[in-house]
């Protein structure tokens, strides 16, 4: 019984850490858009895939978020 609830104790404590990338992936492409030298089509791409990834990390779905957040960092190169 211990072991169990020490196990569920832990997962619990460890989800909002793996939800953690998001942020992290938006503020890296929120700083990559400063000096980002991109045509207006691929400006225009990540700022929507960016919005994408909050819209989806709001709405708890965080793979689809970092699948969208790691598209723009390809398109900007980081």
């Amino acid at each position: 019984m211990r072991t169990t609830l020490a196990f569920l104790l832990a997962l619990a404590m460890a989800s909002p850490a793996l939800a953690s990338r998001c942020p992290m992936e938006m503020a890296a492409i929120d700083a990559a858009l400063q000096t980002a030298q991109l045509g207006d089509d691929d400006m225009a791409k990540v700022r929507e895939l960016r919005a994408k990834g909050e819209e989806l990390h709001n709405a708890g779905d965080h793979p689809g978020s970092e699948a969208a957040l790691d598209e723009a960092k390809a398109l900007l190169g980081i």
